[in-house]
């Protein structure tokens, strides 16, 4: 089988560097043999078995137009080498982000992460696309600036080759790797990540990757992957309870999970506030009961629930989650609540200016 090597031309195209590599294909940057500034990624069969899936991943992402999926720019699985050219993406995976926050990334940073996974399998989901291989490597960040400046908009799923019409029994060879089940059926996916169902062999929905999204989010905040009983706040104490919720509604049976995507995306939007981590710094004890001076007045100074002492600007308390502004702004978008002189969503990044929000 043909060994790539830099300098090659592949169609329009010539090899520059390896950036990634599989069992059964190389991706490669590229660039455009005319136009210099034209930068591409190349996916190449290094194996014969892999032609097949090659084929499958062009034609199910070129299907589907989303900003959170890898775009395909050309495919012909027919060529020697075969080859997928799709978009360079800029940035790292977050298999390379994990491995460099071994104690986990900020809980605003992986919501952001999560809420552009989700969008874009939630497009595939509805066109009838399980992606099937849903981890951190097939996750890529379009930014080169730290994790607190992220967005959903920087957040790119690739390697839709395992990708395959819901209902059907899994029957491809696993991209890192052969596996069979009991029944000798050969199943596809990494192990780490893969749902119950699809370890057995059992036929799958979207609800696999949703399986696979609470593993890759609990990787993301922890630094770790779940073991057992796992939750997130059991690694790292001060994650939210409702992190540890979401979480097990993902990471439990398929019939106890989200229905779908959109469904996590709007339990997402409903903690949209929760955009840091508490901090670990001493401070003052809040008063437990609120003074009879705070009573009656417009703009609550003090949380009625908890006795919080409340900012001006807060639509929620900060410590219990009480609702303390009746008609708290949210962006028309995703509905997340956001502040009054927010010019951003900090969940779906949309711009609040122009829609009025």
């Amino acid at each position: 089988m043909y060994q790539p090597k830099s300098g090659d031309r592949i169609s329009e195209y010539l090899l520059l560097e390896q950036v990634g590599a599989g069992s059964f294909g190389e991706v490669w940057k590229a660039r455009h043999h005319v136009w210099q500034d034209q930068i591409v990624a190349v996916k190449l069969a290094t194996d014969a078995q892999y032609v097949r899936n090659l084929q499958r991943e062009g034609v199910t992402i070129h299907g589907l137009r989303h900003p959170n999926i890898v775009r395909a720019l050309g495919l012909d699985p027919y060529a020697a080498p075969p080859y997928l050219v799709m978009e360079f993406i800029d940035g790292p995976s977050l298999r390379q982000v994990v491995d460099t926050h071994p104690e986990g990334i900020p809980l605003a940073s992986a919501m952001a992460v999560l809420r552009g996974m989700l969008e874009a399998l939630a497009v595939a989901h509805e066109n009838g696309i399980i992606h099937r291989d849903v981890k951190p490597a097939n996750v890529l960040i379009a930014s080169r600036e730290g994790v607190e400046a992220w967005t959903p908009e920087v957040v790119r799923i690739t390697d839709f080759g395992l990708g395959q019409a819901a209902g059907l029994t899994t029957t491809s060879i696993m991209a890192s790797g052969s596996l069979l089940t009991d029944e000798g059926k050969s199943i596809s996916g990494t192990i780490a990540y893969m749902a119950p169902e699809q370890r057995d062999g059992l036929d799958l929905d979207a609800r696999a990757d949703l399986y696979s999204c609470g593993v890759v989010l609990f990787e993301l905040v922890t630094g770790k992957r779940p073991q057992g009983g796992d939750l997130p706040s059991h690694l790292r104490s001060e994650l939210p309870k409702w992190l540890d919720e979401f979480f097990a509604r993902c990471y439990t049976r398929r019939e106890h999970r989200f229905s779908s995507a959109r469904e996590m995306l709007d339990e997402l939007a409903r903690h949209a506030r929760v955009t840091e981590l508490p901090r670990a710094t001493p401070v003052a004890r809040l008063p437990k009961a609120i003074p009879p001076a705070a009573k009656g007045r417009t703009r609550r100074e003090f949380c009625e629930k908890c006795g919080t002492r409340l900012a001006p600007e807060d639509n929620f308390c900060i410590k219990c989650g009480q609702q303390v502004n009746p008609n708290p702004p949210r962006c028309t978008k995703c509905g997340a609540y956001i502040d009054a002189g927010d010019k951003y969503c900090i969940l779906c990044g949309a711009s609040l200016v122009s829609r009025g929000c």
